[in-house]
């Protein structure tokens, strides 16, 4: 650990996650999405690892999950979007996959948040777009936010590249971040690993991280 300015600068991962320092965010761990990710069982496992080390340590959790509005309140945007993603020609021949009350939106029961543990919806990609994320990590004067969940390629990069542009220190779990395929996921890390914005992580290192918070 670097001091400098008045400010305690981390070297290592392990130093980001740090008592008081670090939260967890469990993206889109989803009953709808986790079945299209490679090797879900053992993705689940991995952060489920995260998680129990994260209490363990009296680390924060917070979640979020991918809601749709339904077609008829979608804006222009949005209907573009929701053509692409369903493959479809016409604006008015799209559905609401993840309606808030459906099965298919829910935290899958393995990963379920604790008690108390906050599940933010949201619509777009970026965990810290129209949530109140954000503002529950400053408040608890979080500086490090360790990424794991759904999907690595779609919605965690973004929010990655979102969370170093407000000056957090995005951690990404890769082992414990969700791929659909793999060469996009791995574009994806390369890019972020070029920004130099972000930092990477396996679960391993991660839990031990945490569990030297639990000793001390």
């Amino acid at each position: 650990m670097q001091r400098a300015f008045g400010l305690d600068v981390p070297d290592t991962v392990a130093e980001m996650c740090r008592p008081g320092a670090a939260a967890v965010l469990v993206y889109d761990a989803q009953a709808g999405i986790l079945p299209h990710v490679k090797d879900g069982d053992s993705l689940v496992e991995r952060i489920g690892r995260v998680l129990d080390a994260a209490r363990a340590a009296e680390v924060p959790v917070f979640y979020c999950r991918h809601v749709s509005l339904p077609p008829t309140h979608l804006g222009v945007g949005a209907l573009r979007t929701a053509m692409a993603w369903q493959r479809q020609d016409r604006a008015d021949a799209v559905g609401s996959p993840f309606p808030p009350d459906a099965a298919q939106t829910a935290i899958v029961d393995e990963l379920a948040p604790a008690p108390g543990e906050p599940v933010f919806d949201k619509l777009g990609m970026s965990a810290l777009v129209g949530t109140p994320l954000e503002a529950a990590l400053r408040d608890r004067g979080v500086t490090t936010l360790v990424l794991v969940g759904a999907v690595l390629e779609i919605g965690i990069e973004p929010t990655a590249r979102h969370a170093a542009d407000l000056g957090l220190l995005p951690v990404v779990v890769d082992d414990a971040c969700g791929v659909v395929e793999e060469s996009a996921a791995q574009r994806s890390l390369d890019s972020l690993e070029y920004s130099l914005m972000s930092y990477r992580a396996t679960t391993a290192e991660v839990v031990a991280a945490f569990g030297a918070q639990a000793r001390n």
